[in-house]
């Protein structure tokens, strides 16, 4: 039964019909199917159950309703004399055709191989039927012994054995005992009887039970038994602590033409596959549904594809469907005075998608919901789960709570709640022109507009006359030269190298801030900007106004249970008239600050108001429409295959154009906020800019320090006079203990000078260096 679970699951269907004999061994293996089903989230719809030995005309009866229901698989669990017999009559009932599925326990493989050769009559009836027989490993040791079978059996005559798996077990079982019985006398066990108390003769009977003597060893012999492990026809004979074999397997036999295919294997061990069990058994135990696999199997009516397993009853009911009765956005669905008594998108969308099914569906709508008001959409789910309904259509949310009673169909529209409110006109202010940047990028372009004016001054003051004078008149060059570079009308000159990089990257930045700011302002100006006190559903819960819901919407538990918004808060509004009044008169007038509801309502009352109010915020749930059906049901799963088809071929933006396509507005307000101009856009412009000034200072100080090296350093008076021309006044010092004042005065000092300062010191190094050599050449001849 566990390997027919696995075969159900494998080829996808979820419901069948369990055929078997009223008797202990037929209750006991549906029973058992049952909860084998249960564990792969099957079934058993229907248990056809016929007592032993009925007639043809039973028999006939019972197919015939079995006929009029939903599911197409048939599990059929009999005893071999009548086993036969039911396929006759389904196919008299035209049961063993296309669309059909048979699947046999195994008295149907032992069977057809105990009465071997089988009439082309028998299989004719069991064409395409998948069954299971015991799996025995053709070894070396079952050819023998079927060799001798055969020679012994049918030394005068010809043909095959005629032996089936239960012949294998027998023989085996004989062995086992044997072999038990053996270890047994070899443990020191003894043979010997006793009375049993309990079993005496009552009221004269002529069983004569007091003369039945009970096996004194049966315990020790039973212990025996369980501990064998020997290799048999059968296999490997083994069993594990509920003293079943430890490897239990099937073939999976399709039966067609005159004989059986085998399409595969199953074990406890691996599950289905196309590899003999014992092969499997040296692999890690895997039976994950990835790995199931069998050979393509032919069924009823030489249909090589996989049936369905399941169609509509024939039994006259079509198909229940509850379709909301609104009385607000009936664009999405309504109540029609014209067959089929609804329209709407909703209605539109389900009927395109039963049309792409490869079968009828027929169905038949009602209207859930008085007219009056909108219906509340959980009971209409709770329909559905507790059978008044097959499913529900209309626009219904996809939420976690109903997804754990109904199944759902792939989303049909996305959908998610948003936040809609007044909304005003920004009035001009006369600081819009400080608007296009944060002030984080104000404080930083103004440092740098003072950096970069700073260094050009640094690079320029010694050979540059435009850049020199008093303390005040340099403080101000500085000033106007940094920020006339914004409007690129700086009237001095760069004479430096390094000061013309830091110029030229400079002004490419100041180019790229004015361009963006000119953008942005103007953005600001022109656009119109809209504001609200509402700035999203984080600051509607921290305030304490009411709130509008959408009568019948599950926004109205999800803001009491989710978000712990106060029911006293929230007012519940039935259409757009209402929506917009509400909102117009303001919660000091008895309306609402904001209405909470799902985005394609949100969408048709916008549109519908002229778009005079705006949502504000983020969409802050997702979720779609899609439509229900009760647990397990087949046709959501075809029925979302369906709609992934419509969009991917476009019929879906089709019916959406023909019933949604209304004036679009900006949906969400305008944040000015949103679009100033932050420091997280230019920051590698400024970075650029900082490591040219910083690459620019270093190389000018130390060219500043090669320079006053060479005036500091010397040896004597060279060095002592050297300093001296720079300070005058100052007591003569070295080298070392020149001051940081010194430094200063010297960098403050033109270019020019420096140069002329340093010809001068060659020229007297000379005129020193020459009259010491005539003194020395003088002396020589002494």
């Amino acid at each position: 039964m566990f390997a027919i679970a696995d075969l159900v699951t494998y080829y996808g269907w979820r419901e069948v019909i369990a055929i078997f004999v009223d008797d202990d061994y037929g209750r006991n293996g549906i029973s058992v199917l049952g909860d084998a089903l249960a564990k792969k989230r099957c079934k058993i719809s229907y248990k056809a159950a016929f007592t032993p030995g009925a007639s043809n005309s039973a028999i006939n009866d019972l197919l015939v309703g079995v006929n009029l229901m939903e599911s197409r698989v048939y599990v059929v669990h009999v005893n071999p004399d009548s086993g036969l017999k039911i396929f006759s009559v389904a196919q008299n009932l035209g049961m063993v055709t296309k669309g059909y599925v048979w699947i046999a326990t195994d008295w149907l493989p032992s069977l057809l191989d105990s009465i071997q050769p089988v009439d082309v009559n028998t299989m004719n009836l069991l064409q395409g039927v998948v069954a299971l027989r015991h799996y025995t490993p053709d070894t070396d040791l079952k050819k023998r012994f079927m060799s001798r079978w055969n020679s012994l059996k049918y030394k005068n005559t010809t043909g095959p054995a005629g032996f089936n798996s239960y012949a294998l077990f027998a023989y085996d079982s004989v062995w086992l005992a044997a072999r038990a019985l053996d270890a047994f006398f070899n443990d020191g066990g003894r043979v010997s009887f006793s009375d049993d108390p309990k079993l005496h003769d009552r009221n004269r009977s002529s069983l004569h039970l007091s003369s039945l003597r009970v096996f004194n060893g049966g315990q020790q012999y039973l212990q025996t038994i369980l501990r064998m492990n020997f290799t048999g026809l059968s296999g490997q004979i083994q069993f594990d602590l509920d003293k079943n074999l430890v490897h239990p397997a099937y073939e999976v036999l399709n039966i067609g033409g005159t004989g059986m295919r085998r399409i595969g294997y199953w074990s406890n061990y691996s599950g289905l596959s196309v590899v003999a069990p014992e092969t499997l058994y040296r692999k890690p135990y895997n039976t994950s549904t990835s790995n199931q696999q069998l050979y393509p199997a032919i069924w009823p009516g030489e249909n090589s594809e996989t049936p369905r397993g399941w169609v509509f009853p024939n039994n006259g009911k079509p198909l229940r469907i509850a379709v909301p009765n609104r009385v607000s956005y009936k664009d999405f669905v309504a109540e029609d005075k014209n067959p089929p008594g609804v329209r709407g998108y909703c209605i539109d969308v389900f009927e395109a998608a039963i049309n792409l099914l490869p079968y009828p569906v027929p169905h038949t709508y009602m209207l859930y919901g008085d007219g009056k008001r909108n219906p509340v959409y959980n009971e209409l789910v709770n329909g559905v789960a507790q059978n008044k309904y097959d499913a529900a259509v209309g626009d219904v949310t996809i939420i976690t709570n109903r997804t754990k009673i109904v199944d759902f169909t792939q989303p049909y529209m996305e959908s998610g709640l948003v936040v809609v409110a007044p909304v005003k006109e920004v009035k001009s202010s006369p600081w819009a022109f400080l608007k296009p940047f944060t002030v984080q990028m104000w404080c930083v372009t103004g440092a740098f507009f003072l950096f970069v004016g700073a260094v050009v001054w640094i690079l320029e003051h010694r050979i540059n006359h435009e850049f020199r004078g008093t303390p005040r008149q340099q403080l101000i060059t500085i000033c106007w030269f940094s920020f006339s570079t914004m409007f690129f009308s700086h009237r001095e000159n760069t004479a430096s190298t390094l000061g013309r990089m830091v110029l030229i990257i400079w002004l490419f930045v100041v180019l790229i801030i004015n361009s963006s700011y000119t953008a942005s302002l103007t953005s600001i100006l022109t656009v119109q900007q809209l504001t609200s006190r509402i700035e999203g559903i984080d600051s509607l819960i921290s305030s304490t106004e009411p709130i509008g819901v959408q009568e019948g919407s599950f926004a109205w538990n999800y803001l009491i249970d989710e978000l712990n918004i106060a029911e006293s808060r929230l007012v519940k509004l039935q259409n757009q008239d209402e929506y917009f009044s509400a909102l117009k008169r303001g919660p000091k007038a008895g309306g609402v600050a904001a209405i909470v509801d799902e985005l394609p309502y949100i969408e048709l009352f916008l549109s519908s108001t002229n778009c005079k109010f705006r949502t504000v915020g983020q969409e802050f749930t997702k979720s779609g429409w899609g439509f229900a059906f009760q647990r397990d049901s087949p046709l959501a799963v075809d029925l979302s295959t369906a709609i992934l088809q419509l969009s991917e071929n476009g019929d879906l933006q089709k019916i959406h154009n023909k019933w949604l396509t209304r004036t679009e507005c900006s949906m969400q307000i305008n944040e000015v906020d949103d679009n100033r101009l932050s420091l997280s856009s230019f920051w590698g412009l400024f970075l650029i800019c900082g490591l040219a000034c910083f690459i620019a200072l270093t190389t000018f100080f130390c060219r500043v320090l090669c320079q006053y090296r060479k005036f500091a350093m010397g040896h004597g008076e060279e060095g002592e006079v050297g300093v001296e021309e720079i300070q005058p006044a100052r007591p003569r010092r070295s080298l070392r203990s020149a001051s940081f004042k010194d430094l200063i005065g010297f960098v403050d000092r033109k270019e020019t000078e420096i140069k002329e300062m340093l010809k001068r010191k060659a020229s007297d190094s000379k005129r020193q260096a020459s009259p010491s050599k005539d003194g020395q050449a003088s002396s020589s001849p002494a």
